[in-house]
């Protein structure tokens, strides 16, 4: 075949050559055949025809050569190309100051410098391209130069791999020698590996330096500071043995410098130590040292007879312990000596208490005393005064001359003036006591304020004032007896101390209260003595004295209102006048309670009745015997219970109505006697005379069905309490 006679590999000199021996050596075979038939001449056309074949392949083989000459050219071109690139690249990554390997994506090493891997010379001098990394790894792991700190060198290529699987990684890798390397590991964009090795050895050592100097500082510090602290100090490790203490340790304890030493146990350190132990035991300790968790304690210790040392024991996150000692001999010192002065105060307290409690006592005593000196003196007062204002009433009206008239009205006003300063000593007695008894219930104010109206309507007349009572509907809650008094004493003072204009009661309702108001257009209050005019036998720029006032009715009027729990105010200007203000709760009840004053009657209403008296007081007996006989009664008098009983039962007459006094002396009282009465002869009607106020009677008289008449005694109520026996529907 053509082709195997033609080598490619040939020059074009040598193929032309080769084409001329072979045309030479076809034209001799066709002269030497001998076909009459014309076959040599076929011969020689096919040879022709050959020629010109072999000189298109030829021309075409020397086309391709050129191509294939120029394809040489340039491949050798780009080959010292990239040779030259591929140096280039060498050079600059032998500049790079870190150790520098390149891995493709298949995890076989590219290449890499020469300072890669050279704290390891044993594995720098295996590194060739197409190295693994496994096998890279493998062959650090086992270097000698690697220090392992801990480790196995499979761990550490096992951990090692781990890391090549993250994207970017940078880690430190101790060397022997303390040599550090910070490997920094990063993927490029073809999946290839990118390693730098940096020697940071000097970067580490410094820092540790550093560290060492900022150690040596704090411990320093720490030092000065357990040096300089009043507590004996005792740092233990984890083993129980000792790492730090301070001066203050061993002189609390009177330790030998043999014995705090580095590294001492905890045994060798506190045994033999001659201590007494509170709320803790050797043993205990002990166990406490040696276990695992140690809680906080806290407990004392006793050095000989005087040192007392508080210990604290803290366990560290480390697992070591640390022991404080403080000496707190003096504070417990001091804590006896306050318990016993405690003791010794207590005792003083109690003393004191036990004398306060004897004075309070002896005040009770006194008070009660005072109080039973008031009721008692105001009953034996008011004994002589109903006597003499029932004499005076009984001779009234009897065709006396209008002089001996005159005087009589004088002394009756006289005696009406002494009745009101007994009434209000009793009122200032019971109130103080807090003993007074109230009964509060639906008033009606408009009831009231009439009545008071046409009371102090002479005296304001008198003086030349205008009293103005403003009517009102109101109904509140309130004792109508103290209410009554409450307004007595607040309008009185009003008229008593204005000289000239007026004086105004009027109520304002606000919601759910009624307040009422006394104005007057007097001199007014001083502010700085608002306060003064409350106590007892204070008046304002005058004396006390029984025509112009004790100086009793305000304080009634604050302790009333304190009792009843009814706000008192006051609003005064010097010069203008002043204003006193009662705040009262409206009443939601119905009907309010009425208190109904007696009509004075005149001449004999019980003709032919029957009184019985039984009083003590033979005066004040003789007095109210004159005025029952003045209406046509026939009276009995006894001295005594004992005595009326008797009497009824020797006279066997029942008589229409029994008087009798509660006080009657030694012998039966007079709820005594009245009950004795009816237990032998039945219900009849009767009335208890007396100068006690006091809740304790009235609730006593109140559950015998008895009704009260109070000494100094009205004689419009006495004339109400026969009328009522003439006609029972009056």
């Amino acid at each position: 075949m053509i082709e195997t006679l033609i080598n490619p590999a040939d020059s074009a000199e040598r193929r032309a050559e080769k084409l001329l021996t072979i045309a030479e050596a076809l034209m001799r075979r066709v002269e030497q055949a001998t076909d009459d038939s014309g076959a040599a001449y076929a011969q020689f056309q096919r040879a022709a025809l050959l020629e010109d074949q072999v000189r298109e392949r030829t021309q075409d083989l020397g086309r391709a050569l050129d191509l294939l000459n120029d394809s040489n050219a340039r491949l050798a071109e780009a080959t010292r190309e990239a040779e030259t690139a591929r140096q280039n690249l060498s050079n600059a990554i032998e500049t790079v100051q870190e150790g520098f390997a390149l891995f493709d994506r298949e995890d076989q090493l590219v290449m890499c410098n020469s300072r890669f891997a050279m704290h390891m010379p044993d594995v720098h001098a295996q590194l060739r391209p197409g190295l693994g990394f496994s096998d890279y790894v493998a062959m650090v792991s086992r270097s000698p130069h690697l220090a392992l700190e801990g480790e196995s060198s499979a761990d550490w290529s096992q951990g090692r791999m781990r890391r090549h699987k993250d994207r970017h990684v940078i880690f430190n890798v101790r060397l022997g020698g303390d040599h550090w390397v910070q490997v920094s590991e990063h993927r490029t964009a073809d999946g290839g590996t990118v390693i730098l090795q940096t020697d940071v050895t000097d970067i580490i050592l410094a820092e540790r330096h550093e560290r060492g100097k900022l150690l040596d500082d704090q411990a320093r510090v720490i030092r000065a500071t357990l040096d300089h602290i009043n507590q004996g100090v005792g740092i233990f490790d984890a083993d129980a043995r000792l790492v730090g203490w301070n001066g203050r340790l061993g002189s609390l304890l009177s330790l030998p410098m043999g014995r705090l030493r580095i590294g001492a146990s905890f045994e060798a350190v506190f045994a033999r130590l001659p201590m007494q132990f509170e709320g803790m035991t050797q043993a205990a300790l002990t166990g406490w040292v040696a276990g695992v968790v140690r809680a906080p304690l806290e407990f004392a210790v006793r050095r000989g007879e005087e040192l007392i040392l508080d210990v604290f024991a803290q366990g560290m996150p480390d697992g070591g312990f640390v022991l404080s000692f403080t000496d707190v001999t003096a504070e417990r010192a001091a804590l006896q000596a306050l318990s016993r002065a405690n003791e010794t105060l207590e005792a003083r307290v109690m003393d004191r208490t036990l004398e306060l409690e004897d004075a309070l006592a002896h005040a009770e005593r006194a008070n009660a005393s005072r109080s039973r000196f008031v009721a008692a003196a105001s009953h034996d007062l008011l004994q002589p005064l109903s006597a003499a204002k029932l004499f005076i009433s009984s001779i009234a009206g009897e065709g006396l001359d209008p002089g001996a008239q005159v005087a009589l009205e004088k002394a009756q006003n006289a005696l009406m003036s002494v009745e009101g300063l007994l009434g209000a000593l009793l009122d200032i007695s019971k109130l103080e006591s807090g003993k007074a008894a109230v009964s509060v219930g639906a008033v009606s104010l408009g009831r009231l304020l009439k009545t008071l109206a046409e009371e102090f309507a002479p005296m304001a007349a008198a003086k030349g004032l205008r009293l103005t009572v403003v009517p009102c509907s109101a109904t509140v809650e309130s004792d109508p007896a103290y209410l009554r008094r409450i307004l007595q004493n607040l309008i009185g003072n009003a008229i008593r101390y204005t000289s000239q204009g007026r004086v105004l009661v009027g109520a304002r309702r606000r919601g759910g209260v009624v307040r009422l108001e006394v104005r007057d257009t007097g001199p007014g209050i001083p502010e700085d003595a608002q306060n003064d005019i409350f106590k007892e036998f204070h008046r304002l720029n005058a004396r006390a004295s029984a025509s112009e006032g004790m100086g009793l009715g305000l304080a009634i009027v604050e302790r009333a209102c304190a009792l009843l729990g009814h706000p008192l105010g006051l609003t005064s200007e010097v010069g203008r006048g002043t204003c006193f203000m009662v705040q009262l709760p409206l009443s939601e009840a119905g009907l309010p309670v009425q208190v109904v004053t007696p009509e004075r009657r005149r001449g004999p209403v019980a003709a032919d009745k029957i009184a019985f008296l039984v009083e003590n007081d033979a005066e004040l007996r003789r007095a109210l015997g004159l005025f029952l006989e003045k209406w046509g009664m026939t009276v009995l008098e006894a001295a005594s219970g004992e005595e009326a009983v008797a009497l009824i039962d020797e006279i066997g007459i029942l008589p229409d109505i029994f008087i009798v006094d509660h006080q009657l002396g030694d012998g039966m009282t007079g709820v005594e006697a009245l009950a004795a009465l009816r237990a032998a002869h039945g219900p009849v009607p009767s009335r208890l005379i007396t100068a006690d106020r006091g809740g304790a009677l009235q609730d006593l008289a109140a559950r015998a069905g008895i009704d009260i008449l109070y000494k100094p005694i009205d004689p419009r109520a006495l004339e109400a309490v026969v009328a009522h026996l003439s006609d029972p529907t009056t």
